[in-house]
């Protein structure tokens, strides 16, 4: 091969210049629609007539839910001396309850217990956790466990915490009693947590060691005998909360009660909302196809297709009083044959 040839080559190579490609040139197939007022205006009527049926569904649902809300954490301490009352352990805190009925409800019944200004989405308490401790058996690793888990990830005596971490530490411990009509109603606690969080992330064969042994208890304790994937109490618990007010399932109650019937709830008023200025409330909730109750989303949907009628009703008379002649699509830019040199 020649200099000169071999030279041609190199230059070929060593060129800069982009092989034309419709991907280069960003003229792949894309979907370019034409707005035209026909177009818009059957848009905003298609949302307009879904959405606002969807939301008047919502809010009918939510109106048939029956919601009983008690908070009781004022009325089951003595006013006092709150913080002393309730870190005393040698103290009754029983504390019984009467709730009126005042419609009809269906069971279940869901029990819910809600707590405000609880941040549990703050970050070092969200992250005070070990998800391999929970899941697997024989994780023993007491550095990642202290890394992880700190400030609650070892005993005194320096043996690992399981579950350890802030979040487990910080268990839910208040109790309900319910009688109706002064007749004993069991609450079921089975099936209260994620079926994905008990078969995926706590351990069958993961049990409690070491759990609430130190000095300072921080809330609720754990059957040692269970393992970690039927203490469900603490898988609900350790489902944090996005929100400083938030409400957590507790059980239910399976029977149906009427109106007018009296709902007398013994509470072991144990956890401590006081040293940080929380409040705990009891709820008592029926459910629908929605869930709880919640205006929210039926109002949300009813506002989004009302505006989006309201917009296409905008255009007609705009279109009708005033119309405008549409131009030639085939002037647009992308629109048009355009030559590349090879």
């Amino acid at each position: 091969m020649s200099v000169s040839g071999s030279d041609s080559e190199a230059s070929r190579r060593s060129s800069k210049k982009p092989k034309y490609s419709k991907f280069t040139q960003q003229e792949l197939p894309a979907c370019k629609p034409l707005l035209t007022p026909g177009i818009v205006i059957g848009a905003f009527s298609l949302i307009g007539i879904i959405f606002v049926p969807i939301g008047l569904a919502s809010l009918s649902a939510s109106q048939e839910i029956v919601e009983l809300v008690d908070r009781y954490d004022e009325e089951c301490v003595p006013a006092s001396d709150k913080i002393g009352f309730i870190q005393d352990s040698k103290v009754d805190k029983a504390c019984t309850r009467k709730i009126t009925v005042p419609k009809p409800m269906k069971g279940p019944i869901h029990i819910y217990y809600q707590l405000e200004n609880f941040y549990q989405n703050h970050r070092r308490y969200v992250k005070s956790r070990s998800d391999k401790q929970l899941r697997f058996k024989d994780y023993k690793d007491p550095v990642g466990v202290m890394k992880s888990c700190d400030p609650e990830a070892v005993s005194v005596d320096g043996s690992l915490i399981v579950p350890c971490g802030l979040i487990a530490w910080s268990l839910f411990n208040d109790t309900y009693a319910f009688s109706v009509n002064k007749k004993s109603v069991s609450v079921n606690k089975k099936n209260i947590a994620w079926a994905s969080d008990k078969s995926s992330k706590f351990g069958s064969d993961v049990f409690p060691s070491n759990f609430q042994k130190g000095g300072l208890i921080g809330g609720g304790k754990l059957d040692d005998k269970l393992p970690l994937s039927e203490q469900e109490d603490l898988i609900v618990w350790m489902r944090t909360a996005a929100l400083p007010t938030f409400r957590k399932l507790y059980g239910r109650i399976e029977a149906d009660m009427m109106a007018s019937d009296e709902i007398t709830v013994v509470i072991q008023n144990n956890y401590n909302t006081y040293s940080f200025g929380g409040s705990k409330a009891l709820v008592l909730s029926t459910a629908s196809w929605i869930g709880g109750k919640n205006n929210f989303i039926g109002v949300a949907y009813v506002a989004v297709g009302g505006l989006c009628l309201f917009l296409a009703m905008g255009f007609v008379v705009l279109y009708v009083v005033k119309p405008r002649t549409l131009g030639d699509p085939s002037y647009l830019s992308w629109n048009k044959e355009t030559d590349y040199a090879q």
